[in-house]
């Protein structure tokens, strides 16, 4: 299984097939490649024989293999010690922490998103923020992993967070109580005719999770569901397969997504196997959400849904993460996250570095910063060594219409004053009652 996530893994591939020939590879380096090692022996030597003080061998060889990873995109590393048990922890689906998706981004701390129900997204962070100090410590140039470590605690113990939000002139603290951050991945509910399905991340069984949400809120609709809303804002992503598996819920045929990469064996296709058991939904039209926080595996949803003329994607442009990692085991106690390949929408279409382009455009009018974060917001075409799209970026792809909407001219003020806490959501539901109305009418005359 591959992960297509910046941050976790649903499951772990181990790929111990490609060591022997990684092995293999360093053995016969060419002649330019055997002279750049002996640069790095040298150097090796140096350090140990002239530096101010006694290092570490330990220290030294992470640091080349972090060097080596980091010089290629934001997303390839080394896992060892805790930072693997980290990952293994999460993908057991709890822990003890803020519940925050983040990354390393010019040496700095920043949120890709805050879990939804997390003791972080409660205290008020938000997917763009930066985090510069913990418990007023400064934390920039330094170990994505140190800061991680230092984030998560024991559940009711307290850490503050120094906050630079982009739109605002200053720097803020928020303290956050750490919780035992229970991972949902798949939430329901049911307003009125219509069902709301959030997906929070893609680990195991989603697609499974998701047919049976389909189910449950067909059953609890007193006549019969109306439309649905797949909510993909603040996903940071999680298994391909899992992607796989959700789109191929509402789609009868045709491709979903492919992966290119420089290996043959990279190179794979995922189509539709809905042909024989069909649409779960087909009589129901469907609305995903997405935003600025929605990344890799929920690109690869939106993508199929939209270019198969599924579902209309409504929000924000996406955050634009189009390439796969794979884990490659080093051993029991090390591994390495490598980006292996990129992926693409049944359309052709790269969502590296452009992302997914709403069909409606919905700001998210009930947070007083969101007209200032989306405006600014960093995706992945601003982290720095990103990979760049081998296609041309059209037009289309990018947001180059910035004039006012007036249908979205109403303030955060007012929505709270009509007990409208998501605005996107409610935005989505309305269109949905619009297109169920005149369905209703004729079933009124008949």
């Amino acid at each position: 299984m591959k992960i297509a996530s910046f941050t976790r893994a649903a499951m772990l591939v181990t790929a111990v097939a490609l060591l022997p020939a990684t092995t293999a590879g360093i053995a016969a380096v060419d002649g330019r490649s055997s002279a750049q090692f002996g640069k790095l022996v040298a150097i090796y030597r140096l350090i140990k024989d002239n530096y101010v003080d006694k290092v570490d061998d330990d220290k030294l060889f992470k640091g080349a293999i972090n060097g080596m990873l980091g010089s290629l995109d934001p997303h390839s590393t080394y896992l060892d010690g805790s930072s693997l048990q980290r990952l293994e922890t999460m993908i057991d689906g709890s822990y003890s922490g803020l519940g925050l998706s983040v990354v390393m981004d010019d040496g700095a701390v920043k949120v890709i998103s805050p879990f939804k129900g997390s003791p972080a997204e409660k205290a008020g962070v938000k997917a763009g923020d930066y985090i510069t100090h913990l418990d007023g410590v400064l934390y920039f140039e330094r170990d994505l992993d140190e800061s991680i470590g230092k984030m998560r605690g024991p559940a009711g113990t307290k850490i503050r967070l120094t906050i630079f939000r982009l739109g605002r002139p200053d720097s803020f603290d928020v303290t956050v109580t750490r919780g035992v951050i229970e991972l949902e991945p798949v939430t329901w509910e049911l307003k009125d005719s219509i069902g709301v399905i959030s997906i929070n991340e893609f680990s195991r069984d989603v697609g499974s999770d998701v047919q049976a949400a389909v189910r449950a809120l067909g059953k609890d609709a007193p006549s019969g569901l109306t439309g649905l809303v797949l909510d993909l804002r603040s996903n940071p992503g999680g298994s391909l397969d899992e992607a796989v598996a959700l789109s191929d819920l509402f789609l009868v045929e045709g491709d979903i997504v492919s992966q290119r990469g420089r290996v043959a064996s990279e190179n794979e296709f995922y189509e539709s196997e809905s042909v024989f058991r069909g649409d779960i939904a087909s009589d129901l039209p469907l609305i995903v959400l997405i935003d600025a926080g929605s990344a890799s595996a929920s690109e690869i949803v939106a993508g199929a849904l939209q270019d198969h003329n599924r579902a209309v994607i409504m929000g924000e442009r996406s955050f634009g993460k189009g390439s796969v990692q794979s884990l490659i085991g080093l051993g029991r106690k090390s591994a390495v996250k490598l980006t292996t390949a990129r992926y693409f929408t049944p359309s052709g279409h790269s969502v590296q570095e452009g992302g997914i382009e709403p069909d409606i455009r919905v700001p998210q009018l009930s947070d007083p910063d969101a007209r200032i974060r989306s405006e600014r917001a960093i995706r992945e075409s601003d982290l720095r060594g990103h990979l760049i799209n081998e296609v041309s970026l059209d037009d289309k792809h990018l947001e180059t219409d910035k004039k006012d909407d007036p249908r979205f001219s109403i303030t955060a003020e007012e929505l709270k004053e009509q007990g409208i806490e998501d605005f996107q959501l409610h935005y989505a539901i309305q269109a949905l009652r619009r297109t169920s109305e005149p369905a209703a009418l004729a079933a009124g005359r008949d």
